[in-house]
C-alpha cells in the first residue's frame, strides 16, 4: 500500500531552513498559450488561473553543512512524497515597503451578515486588472485582522486556523459592508520536485552548486 493510501499526512507543518532559502531563486510561473498569425499578430490566453511557484534552493547553499540540512530535510519529507513550508526570500509578507505589517495591509473580503468564516488573500496590483492569491499558510504569530479598520483580538474575536489561512469570528458574523482586512506573513507550500538530490562533494569543494528544485503544490 502506498504513503498515501494508507493516510499518511502528505504535508508537513515544518519550513524548510529559513538561512538556505534566503539565497534560494525563483518566483512566480506562469502558462500562456500564444498564437502568431502570418501578419504577426497574436493572440494570447492563460492556461492556468493563478502563478505557480517555482525555485531552485540549490543557489542558497553556502556550507557542507548547509548541503547535510537539505539531505536530512529530503529525508524527513520522504522526498516529494510531502509537502512542507517554504519562505519565499521576495515574497512573504503583505507589508509594503515600510516592511511593518498592519491589520489593515490588504481587504480580504466584505461582510454580508451572515458568513463568519474567511480565507486570507494577498492581492496584486489594482481593480480591475488585481490579482488575488490565496494563503493558505501564514504564520500565525504574525496575523493581524480588523473590520472597518478596528483590530480585532485573536482568540477572543477570531479564531486563525495557521494550516489552511481560514479565519472564523467568534461572534455574530460582520454586518453586511463592512470591511474585512488583515495583515501577515506567509509561507509558500511546495515539494520537492525531484525524487533525487544529486551531491558530489568533488563538485562541491570546486564551487558547483547542486540543482534543488522546489515546486508549489495546493497544502490540501
Amino acid at each position: 500500500m502506498s504513503k498515501k493510501a494508507s493516510g499518511m499526512s502528505t504535508f508537513v507543518e515544518k519550513r524548510f531552513p529559513v538561512s538556505i532559502g534566503f539565497g534560494a531563486s525563483g518566483g512566480p510561473v506562469r502558462r500562456t498559450r500564444i498564437f502568431t498569425f502570418a501578419n504577426g499578430r497574436e493572440v494570447r490566453s492563460s492556461s492556468w488561473a493563478a502563478s505557480r511557484r517555482r525555485y531552485d534552493a540549490g543557489t542558497g547553499i553556502r556550507s557542507l553543512k548547509d548541503l547535510q540540512q537539505v539531505l536530512a530535510f529530503f529525508e524527513k519529507t520522504q522526498g516529494p512524497l510531502k509537502g512542507f513550508r517554504f519562505r519565499d526570500p521576495f515574497d512573504h509578507s503583505t507589508a509594503g515597503a515600510s516592511g511593518i505589517i498592519s491589520a489593515t495591509d490588504v481587504v480580504i473580503a466584505s461582510g454580508d451578515g451572515s458568513t463568519s468564516s474567511f480565507q486570507l488573500v494577498k492581492r496584486y496590483g489594482t481593480h480591475p486588472d488585481e490579482s488575488v492569491r490565496t494563503i493558505r499558510k501564514p504564520v500565525g504569530a504574525s496575523v493581524k485582522l480588523a473590520i472597518n479598520n478596528s483590530q480585532k483580538t485573536v482568540g477572543t474575536d477570531y479564531t486563525l486556523n495557521a494550516e489552511t489561512g481560514e479565519v472564523q469570528f467568534l461572534s455574530a458574523p460582520p454586518a453586511a459592508g463592512t470591511v474585512i482586512s488583515a495583515g501577515f506573513e506567509f509561507d509558500t507550500p511546495v515539494r520537492f520536485e525531484s525524487d533525487q538530490l544529486e551531491a558530489s562533494l568533488t563538485h562541491f569543494e570546486a564551487g558547483q552548486l547542486p540543482s534543488i528544485p522546489l515546486i508549489e503544490i495546493s497544502s490540501t
